[in-house]
């Protein structure tokens, strides 16, 4: 017999590692955020309110307050479609009196994203 057959080592039987197959997280509703981000995309929603009604006779801090939160807002609920509205909607003078952005983060927390 040949020698390189002669001396063949057992195989090993092991199967290979399965690949790791972690959740995917949900397209789009409410079960893809969290009730902490939700808490704190409405803790940020208050803060800018409650700023806005002080500064809404001074235009350049209103959007400046506003362009602030729309982009927290953006960070902490992922992209959002209702938010334009929202920022739109402060845009315009006098509305600041309304709390804008806490009915806009309550939307999102009701019926999640716009599909």
């Amino acid at each position: 017999m040949p020698e390189h057959l002669s001396n063949t080592h057992p195989m090993s039987t092991t199967p290979p590692p399965k690949p790791s197959v972690e959740p995917r997280p949900q397209e789009g509703g409410k079960a893809s955020l969290t009730k902490t981000r939700l808490a704190l995309a409405f803790l940020v929603a208050a803060t800018s309110d409650v700023v806005s009604s002080w500064t809404e006779l001074v235009p350049p801090v209103q959007w400046a307050v506003d362009l602030v939160t729309a982009l927290l807002l953006f960070m902490v609920l992922g992209w959002q479609w209702a938010l334009l509205p929202g920022f739109v909607a402060e845009a315009i003078p006098g509305v600041a009196a309304f709390p804008v952005w806490t009915l806009v983060v309550a939307a999102v927390a009701l019926w999640g994203r716009i599909k």
